[in-house]
């Protein structure tokens, strides 16, 4: 019995040094990856094993030969043990990056809609209490001259048709993040579209004298289903001309390299901060000066731009922006018809 407990206190002390030193050694490396700090560890624990062999070893006396088939076999071990541990380590690291990236992501979408809610409902209560306001004051007679009460009308009539546009805005954004948005896709001229467009703008950019300039000629035929694609150029330039000052220009021009065609709008809002350009497209975002709509201007939700990227990527394409001189420009790239 004496002499097992010799040989436990033998080989625990020889243990005991080498852990020591593997404490060290992983203090010295506590700021590397999660595979090294595996591997050492096995390392620790295989050199521990060796260590107690070769102390015990040598106060028993054993034969060169017998100490070497001995470590022969705690190498095996070690190889197996290192080896299935690099493995498993590379493993877990993958998985420790990919659950703080995914804990990130789920800030950021919490942190989206948290936005997304604050500004809607701020983009809703002001029209709401105007709509109030003026209900009341028809209701209780407060107006009535012909001409005030045209106005009201008029402004009850605008102010809906805001928040018309908010909750289609909404229910388009909720329709893509879903994954309910179904595209029939056929043969569209690009050019028609944006005519439409144009035409449908013309009027806010002539109030807010604004022009609006198109290419004549070089409108290629995507693939696209049109009253999506209608929504991205319309947006794109409501986009344009909301953040352009007055006696600025919105110009419109198009064209296909070898795989793709592309669609471009550039406006003269003074440029975006290069710090925001990544998070233009993002809901809810609007930023510094350039894209915060301004006193008495129509908000959005922040909604636009969004929409834009997510019916853009689900026709197989992208949508950038970059600054320019004095601007803008946002390109649109959609696939070409099959021949």
């Amino acid at each position: 019995m004496r002499d097992l407990a010799l040989i436990f206190a033998a080989a625990l002390a020889a243990a005991l040094g080498v852990g020591l030193l593997g404490a060290l050694t992983l203090r010295l490396l506590r700021n590397r990856s999660i595979t090294v700090h595996v591997c050492v560890l096995l390392t620790v624990t295989v050199a521990a094993v060796v260590a107690g062999v070769v102390v015990v070893a040598q106060a028993m006396f054993l034969s060169p030969h017998d100490l070497q088939v001995v470590l022969l076999t705690v190498a095996a071990a070690a190889v197996v043990s290192l080896g299935v541990g690099w493995y498993f380590g590379r493993r877990l690291a993958v998985a420790a990056v990919w659950a703080a990236q995914a804990r990130e992501r789920e800030r950021r979408v919490e942190k989206g809609r948290r936005d997304l809610v604050a500004w809607v409902s701020h983009d809703l209560r002001t029209p709401l209490a105007g709509l109030r306001a003026m209900a009341e004051a028809l209701e209780d007679r407060v107006v009535d001259d012909p001409a005030t009460v045209a106005e009201y009308h008029r402004r009850i009539r605008l102010q809906t048709d805001r928040m018309t546009r908010l909750v289609d805005d909404l229910f388009e954004l909720s329709r893509i993040n879903a994954g309910a948005l179904r595209l029939t896709l056929s043969a569209v001229p690009l050019g028609e579209v944006v005519s439409d467009a144009l035409a449908g703008t013309a009027q806010l950019a002539k109030a807010r004298r604004i022009r609006l300039v198109a290419a004549e000629s070089g409108w290629p035929t995507v693939l696209a289903s049109e009253p999506e694609l209608a929504r991205v150029v319309g947006n794109l330039l409501l986009n344009a001309v909301h953040y352009t000052p007055s006696d600025g220009t919105v110009r419109v021009d198009a064209g296909r390299e070898s795989d793709a065609a592309w669609l471009a709008i550039a406006d003269t809002c003074g440029g975006i901060p290069e710090h925001d350009l990544p998070r233009l497209f993002d809901v809810a975002f609007r930023g510094e000066p350039a894209r915060t709509p301004r006193p008495g201007g129509e908000g959005s939700g922040g909604l636009g731009l969004a929409i834009v990227r997510g019916l853009v990527e689900a026709h197989g394409g992208r949508v950038d922006v970059q600054n320019v001189v004095g601007g803008c420009r946002f390109v649109v790239r959609l696939p070409l018809p099959t021949a």
